[in-house]
């Protein structure tokens, strides 16, 4: 019996997240090299947002911004049996480095957030292979899972989501996250985001209990964002099974 399936049984962990924890067996992390201008994940980026006519036409074929170079940014490939199949980019907000994509647009949101002391973790540009995503649709979680991760590395109060308006539904039932904007337009792109925000570390064993593929442990999470971002890393395997309570303690 498997790890996971023993987990179902007696640990009262769904099937859903069973496959899940099977699935991120298969799944690796890379960090960007923020020195590497046409890096994969850029290229990734750039064809997903143009299937939906969301960024003009490059003829480099990439989509990189300001934001990419900024000292604050974690940016991570996602694969699957060794490809390319989904990306994200996180900016590590504090009151004393406030510069992200979700701040430039919504600034007044988040600078009384920031006056007050708390630290805030920015995911953004989430974009997959059109291919992967029918093949996996468990994939938004295997992403998401980079900026869980994250939230407990950093000890962050809130997490952002800027998402389109027909987005805030998944964010609200899986992170319980709050809108807390009207629709606003983002750097370029043709559709608009709403701001959402949660605190994730007030219900920490709640989340996992949900969701235990999001558990990682402690060497994943340094191997991910212990070093700065400027030489690439070499993939980082999923420990969510090995962090599963029955055989390790996180």
């Amino acid at each position: 019996m498997s790890a996971a399936s023993h987990l179902q049984s007696n640990d009262g962990v769904s099937k859903f997240s069973g496959t899940l924890i099977d699935l991120l067996d298969r799944v690796e992390y890379r960090r960007v090299s923020v020195e590497d201008q046409f890096d994969p994940v850029y290229r990734l980026r750039y064809d997903a947002y143009r299937r939906e006519d969301s960024v003009p036409i490059n003829s480099q074929q990439v989509v990189r911004d300001e934001f990419d170079e900024l000292p604050n940014v974690h940016c991570f490939g996602v694969y699957m049996d060794g490809e390319l199949v989904s990306s994200l980019r996180l900016h590590h907000l504090t009151p004393g480095f406030r510069t992200s994509p979700s701040h430039s647009v919504f600034p007044d949101i988040l600078d009384p957030m920031l006056d007050a002391g708390a630290t805030i973790l920015d995911p953004g540009r989430f974009t997959a292979d059109y291919e992967a995503s029918l093949a996996y649709p468990a994939l938004p979680f295997l992403t998401l899972r980079v900026g869980v991760m994250a939230i407990q590395h950093f000890g962050v109060k809130y997490c952002l989501s800027s998402v389109r308006p027909e987005h805030g539904a998944f964010y609200r039932r899986v992170f319980k996250s709050v809108a807390m904007s009207e629709p606003r337009y983002y750097h370029g792109l043709t559709f608009p985001m709403v701001l959402y925000v949660c605190d994730l570390l007030s219900d920490w064993d709640g989340l996992m209990r949900r969701y235990p593929f999001f558990r990682s442990t402690a060497d994943e999470r340094q191997r991910l964002f212990g070093k700065p971002g400027r030489t690439p890393l070499s993939l980082v395997k999923s420990s969510a099974r090995e962090a599963q309570p029955d055989t390790a303690t996180v």
